[in-house]
């Protein structure tokens, strides 16, 4: 059973390289992974400057999720799952830590710039498409924007 807690700083470099492993479930070369790893590498300052949370099962790590939250708008940073704890529940509970973070900082929306590959899981949690993003990885390259509205009862019983 996976447990929620909060990373420690020295624990960046494993949780990039999850995020890394993460987003390659989804096809993409290696050239595309090496692209996207300024965006999925964790830092120093984003533990001063997010929320992040991760699941772990003992020692090892089974996804990580990260929200930064301004005023009533929270943004999804990060929400990956090692591909070994895909389709066991990890994701639905750090996401539900998400919303739960969001808002405790007073956030009344949550915005979610998804991979494609990932945008049908949001769905099913009860975001809706508010349109695409470019992305900053990828020039070129466009992205599903979900919301996520934090005032509806749905979300808050998930």
């Amino acid at each position: 059973m996976a447990t929620l807690r909060t990373p420690l700083p020295n624990q960046a470099a494993a949780l990039t390289a999850l995020c890394l492993r993460s987003k390659a479930v989804w096809g993409y070369d290696a050239a595309f992974l090496e692209a996207c790893r300024p965006a999925l590498t964790l830092t120093a300052e984003d533990w001063a400057e997010s929320d992040l949370q991760i699941a772990v099962d003992g020692n090892r790590i089974l996804g990580v999720a990260q929200v930064h939250a301004s005023g009533d708008v929270a943004e999804l940073d990060k929400l990956f799952i090692d591909p070994d704890a895909r389709a066991a529940g990890v994701g639905r509970r750090l996401f539900g830590w998400c919303v739960e973070a969001a808002l405790s900082r007073g956030a009344t929306v949550m915005t979610i710039d998804a991979d494609p590959g990932a945008a049908a899981f949001y769905r099913r949690i009860g975001a809706v498409d508010d349109g695409v993003v470019a992305s900053t990885a990828i020039p070129g390259r466009l992205l599903p924007r979900l919301k996520l509205d934090l005032n509806d009862d749905r979300v808050r019983r998930r």
